[in-house]
């Protein structure tokens, strides 16, 4: 069994579930042979998936951001007329 902080348990359980659901994708493929190219695989998917999640997540504000600025603009050029 893993240790893990108080209240975490279900969460580590649905990834333990997901990591199995990848590498059983990946091992039903049959292009990768072997438990540990396997885990690795889906490692490396999952990781790609974490990374693209944080680029995108840091991208969303600094969007939102010009946005309101834009926004910002055109309601005090409205105001001034």
């Amino acid at each position: 069994m893993v240790a893990c902080p108080d209240g975490e348990r279900e969460a580590l359980i649905a990834a333990a579930r997901e990591l199995d659901s990848r590498m059983r994708e990946i091992q039903n493929g049959g292009k990768v042979i072997g438990g540990e190219r396997v885990a690795m695989m889906a490692a490396l998917n999952l990781s790609n998936e974490v990374q693209q999640l944080r680029t995108h997540s840091t991208s969303v504000p600094a969007e939102l951001d010009s946005r309101l600025e834009a926004l910002n603009h055109k309601i005090e050029a409205a105001l001034l007329d």
